[in-house]
């Protein structure tokens, strides 16, 4: 899809530290942006980062958790902004931690946010994409999904939904003229990893080193012009390594645990639990 002046953007989860960034390099193209954040604050600070774009800058509070806050925010954007081009489904939460320990209500808060409000708000654009016969949505994933870590059950579980999701969104609306793609991050210097990184007292392993952000909206930017499926960021090459760990289940677990994945997410619990305000 080619992407021109003028066209709606709506970018969920634009508050956190990866928002930023994909709303800084869509901002470059002119685009209207509409800008979904949890909070006030959070709003207040993906308007502050855009500089003096903000004519061309909506913004949007809604809790995606809340299934009434979902259908409000897609009539408010179309309403106040305009049909919605291109959807980016950003929004992201995750608790790291013993799966058993955690509570009910945190496992339906991660599930929900990362996985089911992407679906949902993916199906409130589609009609009026396929009205127009233009259109795509991209969903943001993470390695995670792919590879399962340890101490991040939810999360692996959410976002290896949206690799699932997108491929059917893409089979089932192909030659609709609406296109799909799911961006598949490793660690990314910001956000929840910068957090991790704190919290553990160590950085990522280094096979698993951090990129740079704009790698990330740059990517999603080249899948939405080139309809790509999928695309994965990593410091280094990593789809050989998930090659593998598809021909042999085995041997993917035993490299992923060589790697040093499951001992960076340990030591952030262990660290958590030392520090419970950290």
């Amino acid at each position: 899809m080619k992407l021109e002046s003028g066209q709606t953007v709506l970018l969920t989860g634009a508050s956190g530290g990866l928002g930023g960034f994909i709303a800084r390099r869509f901002a470059k193209l002119g685009v209207r942006l509409a800008l979904a954040a949890h909070t006030t604050t959070d709003l207040e600070g993906a308007c502050s980062v855009l500089g003096q774009r903000k004519g061309d800058v909506h913004l949007f509070l809604a809790d995606l958790r809340d299934a009434e806050q979902r259908r409000d925010l897609v009539k408010r954007v179309r309403d106040q902004v305009g049909p919605v081009d291109i959807l980016i489904n950003n929004a992201g939460v995750e608790f790291n931690s013993y799966y058993h320990e955690l509570s009910e209500s945190q496992i339906t808060e991660v599930l929900t946010v990362n996985l089911a409000a992407a679906m949902i708000v993916s199906r409130l654009v589609l009609p009026e994409m396929l009205e127009r016969k233009r259109g795509h949505i991209v969903s943001v994933s993470s390695l995670a999904g792919k590879s399962g870590p340890a101490f991040q059950e939810p999360y692996a579980a959410s976002k290896a939904g949206l690799v699932a999701f997108t491929m059917s969104l893409r089979a089932t609306y192909r030659g609709s003229g609406v296109g799909a793609s799911v961006v598949v991050p490793g660690f990314v210097e910001t956000g929840i990893y910068t957090r991790l990184k704190t919290v553990a007292g160590r950085p990522a392993p280094t096979f698993l080193a951090p990129c740079h952000p704009n790698r990330v909206a740059d990517a999603i930017v080249r899948a939405i012009q080139k309809n790509l499926p999928e695309v994965i960021i990593n410091r280094y090459p990593m789809r050989p390594f998930l090659a593998l760990a598809t021909l042999s289940p085995s041997l993917g677990e035993w490299l992923t645990r060589r790697f040093g994945t499951h001992e960076f997410f340990r030591a952030a619990v262990l660290a958590q639990r030392k520090s419970p305000r950290t």
